[in-house]
């Protein structure tokens, strides 16, 4: 649990609310019909975890954790409904069935849990060997993924937007970084500490998928979510570190991509939580150079700081860039002293205009 003000679960998706937004406002009803349900039902969503966190949950028995190292992975199936979880498709150990879905989630878990034990010492999203739950196939035309403060749910997309939201490994492993975030720093989702969220998801979710695929940093496209647009989308991503607002370009229906890589453009908004998705570009930006500056693979030095303060008990939940990127100064230091890694961490946050004290 977090030690930064008690523990206060958030539902977090993939994809922004502004993105929904205009979809649901396009004329063609193929594109704007799933994008109002999608809104409606995260909307839904959002206020019954709302409730949970003020009311309380109902008294459940104790969740078993899993032998100390190893994962426990159960993958629901929805049917097209929205009761979660849902039917058990695939459970730990199990052989791969049909589901191409089913298998894929199933995968994306083990990818996420990995990582996090054998690079980061921390045994599942808790730190204590927390079964790791998902469910497919959710509601109908669903174009989103999220984290809902207990599991993963992905949608299968409408097919003229958003493609099947499993095809990308590192949405999985963003939308688990939540959870990561959810039982360390807990960071309210607003504002700039929401961005903070966000941008630590996008920064696990990349690593995961370098760590699958052996890429260096180098090799890395650094982008978020490539793979979910359909192919009528003038685009490759939801996001991109290298160069966020370039994910997509001035395509007929999503528009532009508003993320700004710098504080110089930076967001002032009431909508999205006051930009979450939308300024975590900044920080975004301030991760992809750092680990580009030291090269090799990113979870190696980059994503050992960027951790390190996630989880050091330092970090407020209503932290600012500044406090963010003064706490990755100060990691980088007594991790690795005064060398490479302090200097590409600093001269990252001048770059994106993020000061450090």
């Amino acid at each position: 649990m977090t030690t930064n003000g008690g523990f206060q679960p958030v539902f977090c998706t993939i994809v922004p609310p502004h993105v929904l937004d205009r979809l649901s406002q396009a004329e063609d009803p193929l594109v704007h019909g799933p994008a109002r349900r999608t809104l409606r039902r995260d909307a839904y969503e959002r206020t019954q975890r709302r409730l949970t966190t003020v009311v309380g949950a109902p008294a459940v028995a104790t969740l078993a954790h899993a032998e100390p190292g190893k994962p426990r992975r159960t993958v629901y199936d929805a049917g097209h409904g929205t009761d979660l979880p849902g039917e058990k498709a695939r459970g730990e150990g199990e052989k791969p069935g049909r589901d191409a879905t089913v298998n894929r989630a199933y995968a994306g878990l083990g990818a996420t849990f990995d990582l996090f034990l054998k690079e980061f010492g921390r045994d599942s999203i808790d730190g204590s060997g927390l079964p790791l739950d998902a469910t497919v196939h959710y509601d109908r035309d669903y174009n989103n993924a999220f984290w809902n403060g207990e599991q993963m749910v992905f949608g299968d997309g409408d097919g003229e937007i958003f493609l099947d939201f499993t095809i990308a490994v590192d949405v999985i492993g963003h939308e688990l970084a939540h959870g990561v975030t959810q039982y360390t720093a807990n960071l309210d989702y607003f504002g700039q500490s929401g961005a903070l969220n966000e941008s630590v998801s996008d920064v696990f979710g990349a690593l995961i998928k370098q760590y699958t695929l052996g890429q260096t940093a180098e090799e890395a496209d650094w982008l978020i979510g490539a793979g979910l647009l359909a192919p009528r989308v003038t685009g490759t991503a939801l996001r991109s570190m290298k160069e966020p607002g370039t994910a997509y370009d001035d395509d007929d229906v999503l528009g532009k991509d508003p993320q700004p890589a710098t504080m110089d453009d930076y967001v002032r908004t009431g909508r999205d939580n006051g930009g979450v998705h939308i300024n975590s570009g900044i920080p975004n930006h301030a991760f992809y150079l750092t680990a580009t500056t030291l090269g090799g693979h990113a979870w190696e030095r980059a994503g050992q700081i960027w951790y390190d303060v996630l989880t050091g008990g330092e970090l407020d939940r209503n932290a600012q860039f500044t406090d963010f990127a003064t706490l990755t100064v100060k990691a980088a230091r007594a991790r690795y002293g005064e060398g490479a890694e302090l200097v590409a961490v600093t001269k990252a946050w001048e770059r994106v205009g993020v000061r450090t004290l």
